[in-house]
């Protein structure tokens, strides 16, 4: 097996060759410019992460901590997400009147309030509290999808110094807390009393609703809609009743007409014949017959005569017998036909005559026993049939006056019921529109009414809740700690990246000066310029003057790099940056104490 070196061309050497040499040459010539302009952005990048002043960050951590009793039994007023709640609370606690007490408090950002207005100073101060939250992909349990939850947040603030920082970050801590729970406390409180006036609003529109319906059924008087069905149920019961009684009406009119002609055709006074065949006399037949004798005895017969007195004793015992008296009207009528018989007698007899005389004692005893039954009120009794068939048919027919009456009133009664079922049933249709309105809106705020209870009871729980800090809150868990370093400026990164873009500037206007200046140097910008190669080369060959020149330029550089370094230190140190405290903190930022 045989190895082949394979050459490198003599050619391209020598181009590489040539173009470190121009490289070199070129940086010979703009050397000057090219250390100013480095040298210049090194002192400000230096200058930058010295002179930027630190700023400590405390921070402390919050912990979202769900509510200790499951949102299943009790349910918290509190709905919205917490990063809302978070940035609710933040712009509550960040509003002017907190944030410049705790300026003034603290005596914060005294060189600012100095030379700027108070809004620079609160606009500054905002920029300075940071406030990130923790997100974590967690599974709703309700729709059991993936989603975003905040499970903590973190609060920081950036001072002057590592005391200040913690004392704000403290501060800034327990604003957020506090407001926190005051917040929640107040929403739960303001969502059970808008509830509770709510709930008693309804209740008054459910009563004035009440009022309403009650004098429309008042008004209505049984003509309501939901009495619909009722009413033509007893109507229709009501109009049965009434074929029935008028069934029985017609029944009982025939019974009482056959009764009536049955009893056209009986005697009531049938004589009672004895066992020798004479006629036995009543009791009412013998008063009767007395009460005769008597009005022919006392035509001649004085009051005081026995047989008088004796009729007047039969006939008082027979009445009490009988219970029979006579009537004012029949002693009335044979007073006036005695009268007239009297008168007939004195115009035909005269004064004197015995006829005349006995009419005279008949009128007086008529008169007397007229005023005597006048005195007592007492009449005389109808007089009682004794043919026993006649006394059934009359009881019969008695009955049936007594319950054809009664049939008949009932069926008054029954046709003034049928007229008032008609008559709710007409003003039904009048009513209905109106008191459904009623009955509509009754049942809704009624509805609506227990709704609000079930979520003021809701409420009321929830206040407890939040009264008894158990539902949703923040916890504490990392408090603002003493920072031991400065969280920036990140004076390493500043000092590299300007050492890196010093060189970059050094070397960006070195080829901006080579690329502006038009002379020709060397035989290969000149054999590129005419075209032909130069016969021989000469190279420049400095005097003294030249090199005295270059001395003095160098000398120049020199003492205008030691002034800028000079005057950037000073500078430093007026603005109230000492020089060991600078050189101490720059040892200690590059970690060589």
């Amino acid at each position: 097996m045989s190895v082949v070196n394979t050459p490198v061309p003599v050619e391209r050497s020598m181009e590489a060759v040539k173009s470190l040499r121009d490289l070199w040459q070129m940086f010979r010539r703009r050397r000057v410019p090219i250390f100013l302009t480095a040298m210049t952005i090194a002192v400000v990048g230096i200058a930058t992460a010295f002179l930027w002043p630190a700023a400590y960050r405390s921070k402390a951590t919050i912990l979202i901590e769900e509510q200790e009793i499951p949102s299943d039994i009790v349910r918290s007023a509190i709905s919205s997400y917490a990063d809302q709640r978070i940035e609710t609370i933040k712009q509550q606690v960040m509003t002017r009147a907190t944030l410049w007490r705790i300026v003034e408090q603290y005596s914060l950002y005294a060189k600012i309030r100095q030379r700027h207005p108070a809004e620079e100073v609160l606009e500054q101060f905002t920029k300075d509290i940071q406030v990130d939250v923790m997100n974590v992909k967690v599974i709703d349990k309700r729709t059991q999808t993936p989603t975003q939850a905040t499970i903590a947040f973190t609060l920081a603030y950036d001072g002057e110094s590592p005391e200040i920082a913690q004392k704000v970050a403290n501060e800034l801590t327990s604003l957020f807390l506090g407001e926190n729970l005051k917040t929640r406390e107040r929403h739960a409180q303001e969502t059970s009393a808008f509830l509770k006036k709510e709930s008693e609003q309804l209740a008054g529109r459910i009563q004035q609703l009440e009022v309403q319906m009650a004098a429309l059924k008042q008004k209505a008087d049984g003509a309501l809609p939901e009495l619909t069905s009722l009413n033509m149920t007893m109507l229709s019961q009501a109009e049965r009743e009434l074929l029935d009684a008028d069934r029985d009406i017609r029944s009982l009119e025939e019974k009482k007409t056959y009764l009536e002609g049955e009893l056209a055709i009986l005697k009531p006074h049938t004589p009672i014949i004895g066992a020798g065949g004479e006629r036995i006399l009543d009791s009412g037949e013998r008063l009767k017959a007395l009460r005769a004798q008597y009005a022919s005895a006392i035509g001649y017969l004085s009051a005081e005569h026995p047989d008088v007195l004796k009729m007047q004793n039969e006939i008082m015992a027979l009445e009490r017998e009988t219970g029979e008296h006579a009537s004012p009207d029949e002693l009335h009528k044979k007073l006036t036909g005695e009268r007239a018989r009297l008168t007939t007698l004195v115009d035909r007899y005269g004064e004197e005559h015995p006829d005349v005389l006995r009419s005279h004692q008949i009128i007086a005893s008529l008169e007397h026993e007229l005023a005597r039954v006048l005195k007592t009120g007492t009449q005389s009794a109808a007089v009682k049939p004794e043919n026993p068939a006649y006394i059934s048919i009359h009881s019969q027919l008695s009955s049936a006056n007594a319950s054809l009456q009664s049939l008949r009133k009932s069926r008054e009664g029954i046709k003034r019921r049928v007229d008032e079922y008609a008559r709710r049933l007409e003003r039904t249709v009048e009513i209905e529109p109106a008191y459904l309105d009623l009955h509509r809106d009754r049942e809704e705020s009624v509805r609506k009414h227990m709704e609000i209870m079930s979520r003021l009871l809701e409420a009321d729980v929830s206040k407890e809740l939040e009264i008894q800090r158990k539902g949703e809150r923040f916890s504490l868990i990392d408090p603002p700690e003493l920072p031991e370093k400065p969280e920036k400026p990140n004076r390493p990164v500043i000092l590299i990246l300007g050492m890196i873009l010093a060189m970059g500037g050094g070397a960006g206007s070195g080829a901006l000066f080579e690329q502006l200046d038009r002379s020709i140097r060397g035989g290969e910008q000149l054999v590129k310029i005419v075209g032909l190669p130069p016969l021989a080369v000469i190279p420049y060959v400095p005097n003294r003057d030249d090199l005295r020149r270059l001395v003095r330029r160098r000398v120049r550089v020199a003492v205008a790099g030691v002034g800028v370094v000079a005057l950037v230190m000073i500078s430093m140190h007026v603005r109230g940056y000492p020089l060991d405290v600078l050189w101490y903190a720059a040892m200690r930022t590059l970690g060589l104490t």
